[in-house]
This record gives C-alpha cells, sequence and structure tokens, in this order.
C-alpha cells in the first residue's frame, strides 16, 4: 500500500483499501498459476483433521481468481463427505444445497453481481449450515489470530451469526494463497476469528 491510501483514526489502511490491494495483486494470476495452486491447496486441505474427519462440509464454489475449490470439493464428494454449497438469496444471506459432482452445478446470474455456479437440487434453508462439521468461508487475507478479511457482503457475516446463535461450534477454514496470510488486519466488534487457514504452502490453526 502507498502512502496515499486511505487510512483510520489510526493511521492504518481500511478494510476497503486492504480489499482492493489483495483483490488486484489475485487479478494478476494467470490461470494456469490458479489451477496449480488449487491443485495443491486440495492436497493440504484434504490433510487438515478438521476436513478430514467431518461427515458434513459446508464450502462454496470459488469464482475469478480466488483460491481455487473445484478439485478440493470433487476429492470430498469422492470420500464420502457430505458437501453443501451456498445458493445466494436476494437478501444476500445464504440458502444451502448438496454437491454431487460438476453437473449438479447451474450458472445464475445474480443482479449487480457476477455469474455463480450454484446447486441446483433441491434447497435445504439457511440452517442447513447448522449440519456442518467443518465450513470453508471465502476471504481475502488472514492475520496471525486467524481475523478474516472478507469481500465485505456481509453474506458470511450471516452465516456466522446462525452459528453462533444456534451454539454451533463446526471448525471454520479459510483458503488462501501464501501472501494472503498477513500479521495483522483491521477488526470490528462483530468479527470472529477462524479456526485454520489453508494456503499452498501448508496449513496453520490459531487458538
Amino acid at each position: 500500500m502507498n502512502g496515499t491510501s486511505p487510512t483510520d483514526a489510526e493511521g492504518q489502511p481500511t478494510k476497503r483499501t486492504l480489499r482492493r490491494g489483495f483483490l488486484a495483486v489475485r487479478n494478476g494470476l494467470t490461470e494456469d498459476d490458479a489451477r496449480k495452486a488449487a491443485a495443491v491447496l486440495a492436497d493440504r486441505a484434504l490433510d487438515l483433521p478438521e476436513l478430514a474427519d467431518a461427515r458434513t462440509v459446508a464450502a462454496y464454489v470459488s469464482v475469478g481468481r480466488e483460491p481455487g475449490t473445484g478439485p478440493l470439493l470433487d476429492a470430498l464428494h469422492a470420500r464420502g463427505t457430505r458437501v453443501l454449497l451456498p445458493v445466494l438469496l436476494p437478501d444476500n444471506d445464504l440458502d444451502w444445497g448438496a454437491y454431487d459432482g460438476t453437473g449438479s452445478l447451474t450458472r445464475v446470474h445474480h443482479a449487480g453481481k457476477m455469474a455463480l455456479l450454484e446447486p441446483s437440487g433441491p434447497r435445504l434453508g439457511p440452517d442447513a449450515v447448522l449440519e456442518a462439521d467443518a465450513v470453508l468461508l471465502p476471504g481475502l487475507a488472514v492475520d496471525a489470530r486467524g481475523m478474516r478479511l472478507g469481500r465485505g457482503g456481509g453474506s458470511y457475516d450471516r452465516v456466522l451469526t446462525r452459528l453462533e446463535r444456534a451454539a454451533a461450534g463446526p471448525a471454520l477454514v479459510v483458503l488462501l494463497y501464501d501472501s494472503e496470510v498477513v500479521a495483522h488486519l483491521p477488526d470490528e466488534e462483530h468479527d470472529r476469528p477462524v479456526h485454520a487457514v489453508v494456503s499452498p504452502s501448508g496449513a496453520r490453526r490459531f487458538r
């Protein structure tokens, strides 16, 4: 970040500024870079006990140059893990559907947003995430405390609030590129730390 970046009252870069920076680096990746990283991420994530032992995993379909989830979704499905994928609702909350291979996905165009691949089967309701033993959260970065920087849409804040209200305790895991695991990120009162981050160089857990 350069010296002209917007900062908060303490002189730290704002979340909006940080998001722009992380997205710019991602957008600079080649398709080949992203594909190779996705394969390595799948191997690293499958070794994580929180995913290896999970009966149900709530995940997501990566878009653009996000750390790729495709190989991981297929590997989890192949080993018999029940995989739930989100369906974006008009109010930005998330419904869920089961993943049954790439043929079970359909491309959906949401107003003002990029097209998303969503499960085409029955809708299971927003509370279906409460059945998950592990939840994969999309993010742009995570810091040494496990605080996650999301895209700012608020959908996963609702998911985390739903889990907290139900006293559900799934493992919260973020998939990132190595450069997105940083020392410190700004956080707000409602932010909650994740339990682990998986990047191509390996996995890291947080207390």
